[in-house]
């Protein structure tokens, strides 16, 4: 549906603003419920602002639970049956699919890894390792461990010393402008190490599911790897086709 141009106020934070006329928009019943939000050039066009900008409106939104975003055919991830739209931040995403769940940080610290640079097509070995376990608020017992790898660039140099935004590799990634635009996913089945068992409480040899993402920028540059063991008696992977 075509809509006139909206002019943002200045001084104001322009990609707060998108979200708020869509949200308006969307609690009025100009947009029903299942419709199509119109297409980022769209937005581009209608708000005069950069397609980052929209990005982040739709973030926005998307944070404010009005809107979910979908790419073609694909896959997700559930907790409990419930997707984990893991676009609005691992954390949030858990919460938003009933999961009580609490985040232990175990590893913030930049490392070495010339194999990974090299399957990443990054020139730099240098990665920020973020390791964190998270395990059920009421008893204790193990949800996940995610060991996320962050190509070091100028953007993140600082994040080992000051530590991640409101706790949130989400809200630092874009904090820094690093937006996810595209990537793949790769799943499968891991028998837990003597180690991860020790970390997450349970026996050696204990199968979890593995998932092992790489997120890229619209540019094609690599902004995250993440290997994430899952506990099989709460996720479950969802094929759409």
């Amino acid at each position: 549906m075509a809509r006139r141009a909206t002019q943002l106020t200045p001084g104001t934070g322009k990609p707060e603003q998108i979200a708020t006329v869509l949200e308006h928009e969307i609690r009025s019943g100009v947009l029903g419920f299942g419709d199509r939000l119109q297409s980022e050039n769209e937005l581009v066009q209608r708000f005069s602002v950069s397609r980052n900008t929209v990005r982040k409106g739709l973030e926005e939104l998307s944070s404010r639970g009005l809107i979910t975003t979908r790419v073609g055919i694909g896959s997700f991830v559930t907790f409990d049956g419930m997707p984990v739209d893991d676009a609005v931040g691992w954390s949030r995403a858990l919460a938003n699919a009933g999961a009580n769940a609490e985040t232990r940080t175990l590893r913030l610290e930049v490392i070495e890894d010339a194999d990974l640079a090299a399957r990443l097509g990054v020139d730099n070995p240098a990665f920020i390792a973020v390791d964190r376990v998270r395990t059920n608020a009421n008893d204790g017992h193990a949800i996940s461990i995610e060991r996320s790898r962050l190509p070091l660039s100028p953007e993140l140099e600082d994040v080992p010393l000051r530590g991640l935004r409101e706790g949130s590799l989400h809200q630092t990634l874009r904090g820094a402008g690093l937006m996810p635009d595209h990537g793949e996913e790769w799943v499968d089945i891991e028998m837990l190490s003597a180690a991860d068992a020790a970390i997450l409480d349970c026996a050696p040899g204990t199968p979890f599911l593995r998932t092992r993402r790489l997120t890229r920028a619209a540019d094609g540059r690599a902004i995250e790897f993440v290997t994430s063991l899952l506990n099989p008696a709460h996720f479950a992977l969802h094929l759409e086709f």
